[in-house]
């Protein structure tokens, strides 16, 4: 299927390539806000394109997944030194180390009780911070599953995928946990969101294809066409109903409707460097914003 033409669709540059940008959130004050994971910093962009940086405690704490905490601040995971970050509107930053030194937190996102959840890839747990700080774990009935991206799901509880393991997990409130194989081998999913119909929706890189997840547990799939295009990130279209997915390996931003028809925009210029798309947010003014690892922002209205 070839790319359609956005009605609108431009590049911003917020850093230097070698920075990373790599996930994106819209903020409480209207901004957007950025893990720049090779720099060690968190960054600020308006709508209109003017960028602030801040610079965090360590240049090498790897700040990966970034969400907007119940608290008015932004929570971000860092990967490298195991650490869950926060950072007011203002620039004002601090961290709290997990119970488990070599965890390797990755998701993140707030939870019904008003806490943040997130993963830990290395240590097959699941983890709960307090908004003052006071940290829990859980660990998973599987090992060497991967734990990766993260949600609130419909029913209260909070969603994950299992990124080795080819499943997606539930955990609740009270730490059970239950998990979903899913039909295709090698899956390895990574993204996840809760849609607009009130199901979790997710993203097949190793196979190429979306999922669907309902709250009691009925999986669907939905084979991309080109299958290589390696799915990473996705984000539910509150505007125009089902979800937005970032394609890592074409260069390509998409679209998947609630039953299961895709299209797909080309980030320009189609030229070297790839553009390489993560993380991916619906901003303020409505329009999708995608982080480029080479460097900039990507912004999308259909």
């Amino acid at each position: 299927m070839p790319p359609r033409t956005a009605q609108s669709l431009t590049r911003v540059p917020v850093a230097e390539a070698s920075a990373g940008p790599y996930s994106i959130t819209t903020g409480p004050d209207g901004a957007l806000w950025l893990t720049l994971v090779h720099a060690g910093e968190i960054a600020r962009m308006t709508p209109d394109g003017r960028v602030d940086r801040h610079r965090l405690d360590s240049a090498s704490c790897g700040p990966t997944v970034i969400t907007t905490g119940p608290d008015g601040a932004l929570w971000f995971t860092r990967t490298q030194d195991h650490r869950i970050g926060r950072i007011t509107t203002d620039g004002t930053a601090a961290s709290f180390p997990t119970p488990t030194p070599d965890g390797g937190p990755f998701g993140i996102t707030t939870g019904a009780d008003g806490a943040l959840w997130f993963t830990q890839t290395r240590a097959d747990r699941i983890g709960r911070i307090t908004t003052d700080g006071r940290l829990t774990e859980f660990p998973l009935p599987v090992t060497g599953g991967f734990p990766s991206a993260i949600t609130a799901g419909p029913d209260g509880a909070l969603w994950f995928t299992l990124n080795q393991a080819d499943a997606v997990g539930r955990i609740a409130l009270d730490g059970a946990v239950t998990v979903h194989p899913l039909p295709t081998a090698g899956a390895a999913p990574v993204g996840i969101t809760r849609g607009v119909d009130g199901a979790l929706w997710f993203v097949e890189i190793g196979a190429g294809q979306i999922g669907r997840v309902t709250a009691d547990g009925r999986v669907t799939e939905f084979p991309l066409p080109d299958r290589a295009c390696r799915p990473h990130a996705i984000v539910a279209d509150e505007e125009g109903g089902g979800c937005w997915f970032t394609a890592w390996g074409t260069g390509r931003i998409g679209h998947v409707t609630p039953g299961g028809r895709f299209e797909e925009y080309e980030l320009p210029p189609p030229a070297a460097p790839a553009p390489e798309p993560h993380g991916l947010t619906v901003g303020p003014d409505g329009a999708v914003y995608v982080a480029l690892e080479v460097g900039e922002v990507a912004r999308l209205r259909r």
